[in-house]
């Protein structure tokens, strides 16, 4: 009879093989044929074109966007999102709830739609047409911005949560004034979630893509942008690939700086710092966030306005119109057709991204003794965060490169648009599973395999029924990213079965009211969807949910 040890190994590394499998399929082999595209063209291995590429003045003007660009919003969104964390996560107030909703909300949006509430919000009729910011780098900064808060206010907000306040009130005994408790102890003990969500933060905002094309258009682009032009338009695919090799460098450099800062999941259990209602000393963070909420709540407002807004007044005709295929047949289907459609690709891609997700968690978020075993978990952890990170766009023409042929020919399958979609939500999952599953007292799995359980019974038996709440978080979270993901699908979707997103991008492409209207309605509708979706994952008070 084999060893319990060792039959706990290789149940372990059976169960390591699935998740590593699917990554190594469905997402390195794809990036990895696009890449080789480039380096490779002609069948010939050809480093100095890749390297002639680099020296090219329009992608220096790219690279210098993207960093300033991203640096700017990132900045800006820490500076304003810390004092909306504290607001958030440390006071307690009528409409707290729903005031998270609406910080959350905008990350799990689809850019397409970020980028069509701002251009509402800032065109020359707009609300905010008289500060002339339409076609301008503010603009984008602004959105990227909008988009981004919640990361900060959340993975801040619930590092805050857990800080004990019995250190800062032991020096406002001493005689210290507010300001200078949170410069001298608070500040300190938050440094590791600020870095970590500037980081991440600085991720998504080097790698937006439908804010950007949406907002730019052919002037102002970023990495993320000129990488789907090049590979659509130009078909330069040694360029392409040129520049996702250089954002998977950076990328990867950013999330082992996120992931050395992120804080010990395991204190998540520890929490002690209660929410207390408002002071009189919390008037001016209090006013600050709601400047915050008018902020976020704007473009959402004047892009619900648009939408019934029509010639002859108030009206729900573009709602109606959902139901047709647009003006002078800018559909081949309808748009209503198309979220039915969305609908069942975010239930699959949410089941397959929660599956492998609960996996992953498992495995890194098991104790380990040995520094050797730690750094594998860190490796296997880190290879699961990489999706975060890498070009949607990138990911989604490597699938069409390489899913082709047999016995991979997946270009006709119902499954790759979803997998696709798992394969971008799938880092979300991990990050709020893992930390719910690593504070469970390692004594009940000790207990479990002591009785014969292997790894997949003491998963079953004693994590999850632990984690029920992460578990629906995770789900929620993954639905909303699956349900507007649209770099990928903008490559995979067929033309007679398209995604809500696509479909909305395919109707501000053609001119007309009606399409434009249409789109204004189908953007209300994704938006409206996603959000409910959001407040049922905050109801459930998971405190690892954002926490990257």
């Amino acid at each position: 009879m084999m060893p319990r040890t060792r039959r706990a190994r290789t149940g372990t590394a059976a169960l390591a093989a699935v998740p590593l499998l699917v990554i190594v399929v469905f997402f390195l082999y794809p990036v990895g044929g696009m890449i080789a595209r480039g380096f490779w063209p002609g069948g010939s291995f050809a480093p100095r074109a890749v390297l002639d590429v680099l020296a090219r003045p329009r992608v220096h003007q790219v690279l210098w966007f993207t960093l300033w660009s991203a640096g700017l919003a990132t900045a800006i969104t820490v500076i304003a999102g810390v004092p909306v964390a504290y607001v958030l996560h440390r006071l307690r107030f009528r409409g707290r709830s729903l005031l998270r909703t609406v910080v959350v909300l905008p990350f799990v949006l689809p850019t397409v739609v970020v980028g069509i509430a701002f251009e509402q919000l800032i065109r020359p009729s707009g609300p905010l047409g008289g500060l002339h910011l339409d076609g301008t780098p503010a603009a984008i900064v602004a959105a990227l911005v909008f988009f981004n808060l919640g990361v900060v206010v959340r993975t801040v907000g619930i590092f805050w949560e857990g800080i004990d306040r019995r250190t800062s009130e032991a020096a406002a005994t001493l005689g210290a004034a507010p300001f200078r408790v949170f410069r001298t102890v608070t500040l300190p003990a938050l440094v590791p979630a600020i870095v970590a969500s500037a980081s991440v933060v600085f991720l998504f905002c080097s790698t937006a893509f439908g804010v950007v094309l949406t907002l730019g258009g052919l002037r102002y682009a970023n990495v993320e942008t000129e990488i789907y032009v090049l590979t659509t338009q130009d078909l330069d695919l040694t360029a392409a690939a040129a520049l996702s090799v250089l954002q998977v460098v950076v990328i990867t450099a950013l999330l082992v700086v996120a992931s050395r800062s992120r804080r010990d999941p395991r204190a998540l259990a520890q929490q002690v710092g209660a929410a207390r209602r408002p002071r009189r000393g919390d008037l001016l963070l209090l006013a600050w966030t709601a400047v915050v909420g008018i902020f976020l709540a704007a473009p959402l407002v004047t892009l619900l306005l648009a939408s019934v807004r029509t010639d002859s007044g108030w009206s729900l005709q573009y709602y109606r119109a959902l139901q047709s295929t647009g003006q002078d047949g800018a559909l081949l289907v309808t748009a209503t057709s198309s979220l039915l459609h969305s609908l069942v690709i975010a239930v699959q891609a949410a089941g397959l991204a929660l599956v492998l997700g609960v996996v992953v968690s498992y495995l890194v978020s098991r104790p380990r003794s040995g520094g050797g075993s730690r750094r594998l978990a860190g490796l296997f952890d880190g290879l699961f965060m990489l999706p975060l990170g890498v070009s949607a766009v990138t990911l989604g023409f490597g699938f069409l490169i390489t899913l082709n042929r047999a016995p991979l020919d997946l270009r006709t399958s119902v499954l790759l648009i979803p997998i696709a979609q798992a394969m971008v939500a799938l880092p979300l999952v991990v990050r709020t599973v893992a930390p719910v599953l690593a504070a469970i007292d390692p004594r009940l799995r000790e207990a479990a395999s002591s009785l014969g359980a292997g790894p997949v019974r003491v998963l079953l038996a004693v994590d999850l029924p632990h984690a029920w709440r992460a578990l629906l978080a995770a789900t929620g979270f993954a639905f909303a990213v699956s349900l507007g993901e649209f770099g990928a699908t903008s490559f995979l979707a067929r033309a007679d079965s398209p995604t809500l997103p696509v479909v909305i991008y395919q109707l501000i492409s053609h001119p007309g009211p009606l399409n434009f209207g249409m789109a204004m309605a189908g953007s209300v509708v994704l938006a409206t969807a996603t959000g409910l979706v959001m407040l049922l994952v905050d109801r459930l008070r998971v405190g690892s949910v954002g926490a990257f």
